[in-house]
């Protein structure tokens, strides 16, 4: 009861803000990687949702689907930077609001209103919180800006290409858009290029769908844009396209066909392999998200004041990372020491509890090993060959949290 009230005291008080929780966690994220010096980081960015549709009590909610009286809730916008073995590496930067119902009914006047002034502008804020992260980085890293199709936003890759310094882009398609001096439109310009290779591509189990290998056959061009019709005057726009199409899928539903647009040069089939796996990892920031809400519960908090809300969910990102980080980690470099994510006193605490007639070991046990004995503790019974998830390891680091209480109470009371 009296942490619980600490943490309301916490939440509550007047000169904590979001922004505030997180600067220290943005700041680590660009120290980890200038640590592990890291060539190229994904700044993936995606956006998810909240509801708090059963919550009455929640101020500031808003509608989040495509209709005003439908479900209520809070939109999130989210920037993780990973290694391009998709090992979460921290934040980069989040943005949090409520839709206004009053702007539905409102889209045959989107063209006339800025960029500024749209929702799709969290894009490019997210973009310029890349920026920042490269230019602490330097020159040593190079930041790619990884977005889906909702990114596909023309004043993005001229914010990107504004400035030579500016992180790269890497965004999947969504509009058809003219190629400049011809009548062909973005994909059939593509479906005229030559044949580059084929490769197989793993797609994950996921909606339900068992996981599978796709044959996909991959094409690439540099492409000139034409400007969007409705603004003209922003000029044409060079980038390289990368057209991936799947042979003999399930069903043309079930079909990968992405079009991917960079401001990276592709030059030959190994380069177009390599963006192509670079956008692969951007489904690392989906399992991101379902670790915040069934892992960390944050639309079980039953909190009425919005900045309280916010800060509690300042509190639910960075935990929730720290077990996608572990987790990815520990499958990457298996034998890399924990004390890369765990501290002495976690891992000492919890051999001795796995092994408790043996010494202590001067030598930390590896990342894989800790993961393991730390997601048993939450329920993790598989074999030896099969890694644990997000829900068995947030439940273990919960545990392993306790087992550090009892440690230290052990402490205070042998030196009475």
């Amino acid at each position: 009861r009296a942490k619980t009230k600490a943490a309301y005291r916490l939440f509550e008080h007047k000169a904590v803000k979001m922004d505030t929780l997180l600067a220290a966690h943005y700041q680590s994220t660009m120290e980890r990687i200038a640590r592990e010096k890291i060539p190229v980081v994904l700044a993936v960015q995606d956006t998810t949702s909240f509801n708090y549709d059963t919550h009455a009590e929640m101020e500031g909610l808003g509608p989040i689907n495509t209709h005003v009286d439908g479900a209520q809730g809070i939109l999130m916008h989210g920037t993780m930077a990973y290694t391009t073995q998709g090992t979460a590496m921290g934040l980069v930067d989040v943005q949090v609001w409520a839709r206004d119902p009053k702007q539905f009914g409102k889209s045959a006047k989107r063209y006339q209103r800025p960029i500024e002034q749209k929702e799709s502008y969290k894009w490019l804020k997210s973009f310029q919180g890349a920026a920042r992260l490269q230019r602490q980085l330097g020159s040593a890293t190079t930041v790619v800006s990884v977005g889906d199709r909702e990114a596909d936003i023309y004043e993005l890759f001229l914010l990107a290409q504004k400035d030579p310094f500016n992180p790269k882009l890497l965004v999947r398609a969504e509009s058809d858009r003219r190629i400049q001096d011809t009548n062909m439109c973005l994909w059939q310009y593509m479906e005229s290029q030559p044949l580059a290779g084929e490769r197989l591509l793993r797609i994950p189990r996921r909606n339900g769908r068992a996981a599978r290998d796709a044959r996909l056959e991959i094409r690439f061009a540099q492409v000139e844009l034409r400007a969007p019709k409705h603004k003209p005057t922003l000029g044409p726009l060079t980038v390289w396209a990368v057209y991936v199409t799947e042979v003999h899928a399930p069903s043309p539903k079930e079909a990968v066909e992405w079009m991917l647009l960079t401001t990276l040069e592709v030059n030959d089939f190994e380069g177009a392999l390599e963006k192509i796996d670079w956008y692969k990892k951007r489904w690392g920031i989906e399992e991101y998200h379902r670790t915040i809400k069934s892992v960390c519960r944050i639309e079980s908090r039953q909190l009425g004041d919005r900045t309280v809300w916010e800060n509690c969910l300042a509190i639910d990102l960075v935990v929730a990372w720290r077990i996608e980080h572990i987790k990815k980690f520990s499958r990457e470099s298996p034998q890399a020491p924990c004390t890369v994510a765990f501290d002495e006193k976690e891992w000492q605490a919890l051999f001795v509890l796995r092994n408790p007639a043996q010494p202590r070991p001067s030598i930390a046990p590896s990342m894989h090993q800790m993961t393991r004995w730390t997601a048993e503790l939450g329920g993790f019974l598989g074999g030896k060959n099969e890694n644990p998830g997000s829900t068995t390891l947030g439940r273990g680091l919960q545990h392993l949290h306790d087992i550090l209480i009892g440690v230290s109470l052990a402490e205070q009371l042998h030196s009475k």
